[in-house]
């Protein structure tokens, strides 16, 4: 079985492969490590002191950006995995823009967040098809109308606004009483007249 101090440099050593740390980090992990170590094989349950417990800070560290940076993957700061682009992966892996990831780890804004080769590879492939020569067609364009543009800048004239009349109000007739009709009188009714008898 391996000694305490040949597990706890086995460990920091894995950790310091993930994590660049200072001298004075590197001593304070191997303490935590070695007597969490030491607990654990006295048979005491390890219960990291409160000193211990402290939430490390997030210190951000120099960043050495030629292994961040590479030729063929861009490394996460927040899980170090690597990946070609990490647009992407930050907004769904770290819910985070671009922007406030580089914010946070104070990334220049001149760094794309793409692997070098791949960003190569893009523009090539794009060469190709001939979008260089269309996109410089078009800022051409748009270069000379911005030009002109400016050279013949002259307001046109605003033109005066029309007025509508107002519309009359429509007039609306008093509704016509009801005509009151008598009833129809009955025709007279003639009583034949009897002989006497």
């Amino acid at each position: 079985m391996s000694s305490l101090t040949e597990l706890t440099a086995q460990i920091i050593t894995a950790r310091a492969a993930k994590k660049d740390m200072s001298t004075e980090e590197f001593q304070q992990e191997m303490l935590i490590v070695y007597n969490f170590l030491k607990g654990i094989e006295s048979g005491a349950s390890p219960i990291l002191t409160t000193e211990e417990q402290k939430p490390e800070e997030p210190k951000v560290s120099k960043i050495n950006f030629k292994q961040v940076f590479k030729k063929d993957e861009v490394i996460c700061l927040i899980c170090n995995k690597g990946f070609k682009t990490l647009k992407r992966h930050l907004s769904v892996a770290h819910q985070l823009k671009p922007g406030e990831y580089k914010k946070q780890f104070n990334i220049p804004a001149k760094y794309a967040l793409v692997a070098t080769a791949y960003s190569e590879q893009r523009k090539k492939d794009a060469l190709d098809r001939g979008q260089g020569e269309i996109l410089a067609k078009a800022r051409e364009a748009k270069s000379v109308n911005k030009a002109a543009g400016s050279a013949n800048k002259v307001k046109a004239p605003v033109p005066a606004v029309k007025v509508k009349a107002a519309v009359p109000a429509v007039k609306v007739k008093a509704a016509v009483p009801a005509v009151k009709m008598k009833a129809a009188v009955p025709a007279k009714v003639t009583k034949k007249k009897t002989a006497p008898k």
